[in-house]
């Protein structure tokens, strides 16, 4: 059976041809809901969209006759995708997400139906400033949790580490279903710190290279004592007047945003986990490994911290998309 799938952000598109369940091609391009946002229509979206999928096919060598389903998930089933589809209420695993998919023919993208992945949002009712910030909401996690589920065969309370422009940790309970998550600007806040402010000059304007674990584990110390703003100033402190080399700063910076993560993890109401929940960690290699030291290094957290290799979270989008037509039963119609 070949499959495409369609994984859709604020930036991005990747689109994946999978053949009996294995993914053989991919094609990727700057183009995302952010394109709808800034022109108010969906043109240059579906025309990204279109154009990926081409390129796809092409590398694959075959038509979109030869492909027997195509899904999608991720931001292009929001307000400013392609199909908008609303979030489904937590709690929400693979029966669900499964139920809530939704089929749409859209001429100008492709020529077969695509089948839409619904996001997840945490159960918040009658929102005001005095419980919004138990709110939190998801587009495309919810796959790339239920591929973790099936690569990693989780079958107990568990939180995903997403780490990314738009950090997510993602709670499951013992049934593997998603009963709330929580988002932080992690990414963007540490992208924004090195380039953009006076610290560019004591980082060089780059990201650490390698883990100096006794400078990140400081550097989230500092956040959590003194606040995010004034350990973020310590880094220019450093420079000016420690022997402490580049890396060494960027590594405090490093554990001084994810340590301010951390203490999301220990104060939210939109995740409300318990110390002794386990930890699955996914990112790049430096972020995976930086969580994974952060989470163990801290005296709050006491369940098992298991970190991914690259294989298991390779295509997870795509994965997770199938897991749950699976589940609806999509991969039995030819």
């Amino acid at each position: 059976m070949i499959i495409l799938t369609i994984d859709t952000g604020t930036t991005n598109t990747r689109v994946t041809l999978w053949r009996d369940g294995v993914a053989q091609h991919q094609a990727a391009r700057q183009v995302g809901v952010r394109d709808t946002a800034i022109t108010g229509n969906v043109v240059t979206l579906q025309a990204g969209v279109r154009a990926t999928i081409d390129a796809a096919l092409e590398r694959a060598h075959i038509s979109i006759e030869a492909v027997d389903l195509v899904l999608a998930s991720g931001m292009i089933t929001s307000n400013v995708g392609l199909y908008e589809i609303p979030h489904l209420i937590a709690p929400a695993g693979k029966k669900e997400l499964a139920a809530g998919m939704q089929q749409a023919l859209i001429p100008e993208v492709c020529s077969k139906p695509i089948w839409f992945v619904p996001g997840v949002r945490n159960r918040v009712d009658n929102i005001g400033l005095h419980n919004c910030e138990a709110m939190d909401m998801m587009r495309g996690e919810e796959v790339e949790t239920m591929a973790l589920v099936e690569r990693l065969g989780i079958n107990e309370p568990t939180v995903v580490i997403l780490p990314g422009s738009h950090s997510k940790f993602v709670h499951l309970d013992g049934q593997q279903k998603i009963i709330g998550c929580v988002t932080t600007l992690a990414g963007e806040l540490l992208h924004v710190i090195t380039h953009n402010t006076i610290l560019a000059g004591s980082l060089d304007s780059d990201f650490a290279s390698e883990i100096d674990e006794e400078m990140l584990l400081a550097g989230a110390r500092s956040a959590s004592q003194i606040g995010l703003g004034r350990a973020c100033f310590t880094v220019r402190t450093l420079g000016q007047f420690t022997i402490y080399d580049r890396n060494a700063r960027a590594n405090f910076l490093l554990g001084a945003v994810l340590g301010a993560d951390l203490l999301t993890l220990k104060n939210s109401s939109a995740i409300r986990m318990s110390p002794g929940t386990q930890f699955i960690v996914t990112g790049k290699p430096i972020l995976r490994e930086a969580l994974g030291l952060l989470v163990q290094g801290d005296d709050f957290f006491s369940g098992k911290v298991t970190i991914t290799h690259n294989d298991e979270q390779a295509d997870m989008a795509g994965f997770g998309s199938i897991a749950v037509a699976r589940e609806r039963g999509l991969l039995n119609i030819r």
